[in-house]
């Protein structure tokens, strides 16, 4: 049984403490390292390249978001779960921006932390389910203000099929051989998909995704 090797990086010890017993009563979870602040938490991802690494989003001397940032940057193949007392959009935004492929609230991370690990480990993302329904709401009280058709009707099917797995984080590449795609077809199927939905960023991508249940 392959180990998932995770990184627990919070200022409360209770809070620690209680996600690595949690964690560890999964066969294949090894929490490899604690940081109690964002510089350690950076520094032991360097140490013990973990597969995942589960930030505060409110630390000292470091947020969890500047270190997701600098995580992903020395660390590519680790990913980021990112808990937050936070449910507002903008610090969903943020997170992903910086690079998180998770958002949990705390108050939910009991009963979802170990689904988001396992998805993260899979290249997709993962949201508490009081995010997406949030993001969903948003986005259908933004569509009945500005009186607008949804716009996800404009995809084509294969453009649809592209979106998830951008959203499931998903390279150009990877999708180009998935589907048997030239790189240059995928590119420009993307483009088309960001103009139609008028989307700038990988970000902006993965909030819209959730808010059509395209992921979770």
């Amino acid at each position: 049984m392959k180990q998932i090797r995770i990184l627990l990086a919070d200022d409360h010890n209770v809070m620690r403490k209680g996600l690595r017993l949690l964690l560890e009563s999964q066969g294949d979870f090894s929490v490899v390292g604690e940081a109690a602040d964002g510089r350690q938490a950076v520094a032991k991802a360097e140490e013990t390249k973990p597969d995942v690494v589960v930030l505060d989003i409110a630390m000292p001397n470091l947020s969890g978001i500047e270190a997701a940032q600098r995580i992903i940057s020395q660390c590519p193949q680790t990913a980021v779960v990112i808990l937050s007392m936070h449910s507002d959009e903008g610090y969903v935004l943020r997170a992903l921006k910086a690079g998180a492929k998770g958002y949990l609230l705390k108050d939910s991370a009991e009963g979802d932390l170990i689904a988001a690990i396992r998805a993260v480990c899979q290249g997709k993302t993962f949201f508490s389910p009081e995010i997406s329904k949030m993001l969903v709401e948003d986005y259908v009280r933004e569509i009945r203000t500005r009186g607008v058709e949804d716009s996800y009707e404009l995809l084509t099917s294969r453009e649809r099929e592209i979106l998830q797995l951008i959203a499931e984080g998903k390279s150009n590449k990877e999708i180009a051989a998935s589907l048997n795609l030239s790189l240059y077809t995928v590119e420009t199927h993307r483009r088309n998909l960001q103009d139609k939905l008028n989307l700038h960023s990988f970000a902006e991508l993965i909030l819209y995704a959730v808010r059509k249940r395209v992921i979770s």
